[in-house]
């Protein structure tokens, strides 16, 4: 029954995508994202007000909790839920910390110069734009409100979103009908019910 009954606080996927769209876009609106230098010092959570960092430890499995702490739990469960009574989205928490944040109301927090510098080592270590395109396909895609859209991936990836942004409607639409670049693309895998494809395109230059 539970189980029943999340499924149908769930959002359809086409409104769930939607909704999460628009809380970045708020997000970056309303500067509601943290800066390194804010999170180092405490500043609390824009989006709930809970502090991004308690330094309390991660919790045990639940099957270990003390009385106290299965207490101090129920105590934190009951302050997300009048926190987020109507957010139907998942939960977050950093590293070392037992408070927890929501993904749709609370921006993750920053990443820190060591992780900056880790993905910029990790980033110049890719090929050229010239050499990954060689291994690129792309595909025409006519969306459900009939606008166009081009969708390039490798070649040896098999699946698109049904769904997918329209440069046209600033939206989130489905997909119609779809031409590819790559006749091993078209014969092997983009098959999906309800999607057509046809002829192949060339590579966007």
């Amino acid at each position: 029954m539970q189980l029943r009954e999340r499924a149908a606080k769930l959002l359809p996927p086409r409104r769930r995508i939607r909704r999460d769209t628009e809380r970045r876009e708020a997000w970056a609106r309303e500067g509601t994202r943290l800066i390194w230098n804010e999170y180092k010092v405490g500043v609390p959570c824009r989006g709930c007000g809970e502090p991004m960092y308690d330094g309390l430890g991660n919790w045990p499995g639940l099957m270990y909790l003390t009385e106290a702490e299965k207490r101090d739990y129920e105590v934190m469960e009951e302050r997300f839920g009048e926190l987020h009574p109507d957010c139907k989205s998942g939960r977050w928490r950093t590293g070392g910390s037992r408070v927890r944040h929501c993904c749709l109301c609370c921006p993750p927090p920053p990443m820190g110069p060591a992780q900056i510098e880790k993905l910029t080592r990790l980033f110049q270590t890719f090929l050229s734009a010239e050499e990954r395109k060689k291994d690129l396909a792309a595909w025409e895609l006519i969306l459900t409100c009939d606008h166009l859209t081009t969708f390039i991936a490798h070649r040896e990836n098999t699946y698109v979103r049904r769904v997918v942004d329209c440069p046209e409607c600033q939206t989130r639409r489905g997909l119609s009908r779809a031409s590819g670049s790559d006749p091993h693309i078209a014969t092997m895998a983009w098959r999906q019910p309800g999607v057509r494809w046809s002829r192949h395109v060339p590579l966007p230059s």
